[in-house]
């Protein structure tokens, strides 16, 4: 995936800074992520759709609408390759989207779209959603598994309450797994369902946070897995995602409710664990300092 800097983008444009930023406000489109130093950062792709509509002679609303249809269609090819069970075609379709967008807008905008789509269109009890089910789920956790490895010093253990990978929230756990690890987080998942040995896992693992992901399981069995690990960690902070209904009724404390976007869910999260951090941080600093003057008082 190829990056644009703002310049960069205005000149392949040719354009100012200060135009594309203004289309940017107007149309949402091009649409940049951050850097880590939270500097714009275009993709080539939809840059590059922009400018060859823009050479056709459209108004540059014309051109954004153009622009816009044309990314759309990768989602149309993904549908398509997927009801038509064929997985090399479905994956040269998300290929494609990659070649315009990031891992997270593919995700976000193409591959979980598509997977909504065919389950509205055809029933989860359908033989085309058990295909994309599962071509979504091994695209996801294929995409994990070649993330760089984790970089924060963060932690988390993702409590899978779903029913199993044809439920539909599957694909929305799986895609927030995957933006939580090319985040730089180290993610434990676990089935909700296993407590036993739930201790050595934790223990290993030593994570900041527990997210708790899906509406399948019953509260009982989700808030006997969350006291396992309290048992085993201590307290810490509890997040729910996509729990049906967003219920909170677990017996734990500190519980945040995560956006139902997968690429929300993830920013939410990350700013949990800052704050939890920040907060042990001044913690430890003012029981050092009643330490300190108990002593000196001593």
């Amino acid at each position: 995936m190829r990056y644009l800097k703002t310049s960069e983008a205005a000149a392949l444009l040719n354009v100012s800074p200060n135009t594309l930023r203004a289309w940017e406000r107007r149309f949402g489109f091009p649409k940049p992520q951050r850097s880590p130093g939270r500097h714009r950062l275009f993709t080539h792709g939809e840059v590059a759709a922009l400018r060859d509509a823009l050479q056709e002679g459209l108004s540059i609303s014309s051109a954004v609408s153009r622009a816009r249809e044309g990314l759309a269609a990768d989602t149309n090819s993904l549908v398509g390759a997927l009801i038509s069970y064929e997985r090399e075609r479905a994956d040269s379709a998300i290929e494609a989207a990659l070649a315009l967008r990031s891992v997270e807008r593919s995700v976000e905008e193409v591959l979980l779209p598509t997977l909504d789509e065919i389950a509205r269109r055809y029933t989860v009890e359908s033989a085309a959603w058990a295909f994309a089910a599962h071509w979504g789920a091994d695209w996801l956790r294929r995409a994990t598994r070649l993330a760089p490895p984790p970089v924060r010093p963060m932690s988390i253990v993702v409590g899978d309450a779903s029913r199993d990978e044809l439920d539909p929230d599957a694909p929305h756990i799986r895609a927030f797994e995957l933006f939580c690890v090319r985040a730089g987080v180290d993610v434990l998942s676990l089935s909700a369902r296993g407590v036993a040995g739930i201790g050595d896992a934790v223990a290993v693992h030593r994570p900041n946070l527990v997210v708790v992901a899906g509406g399948h399981l019953d509260d009982d069995t989700v808030a006997r897995w969350a006291y396992a690990i309290r048992l085993a960690a201590g307290p810490m902070p509890v997040a729910v995602y996509r729990r049906g209904g967003q219920r909170v009724r677990m017996r734990t404390t500190g519980t945040s409710v995560l956006p139902q976007k997968a690429a929300e869910a993830q920013r939410q999260l990350l700013e949990l664990i800052e704050a939890e951090r920040r907060a042990k941080t001044i913690a430890s600093a003012v029981a050092g300092r009643a330490g300190g003057a108990r002593s000196a008082s001593a």
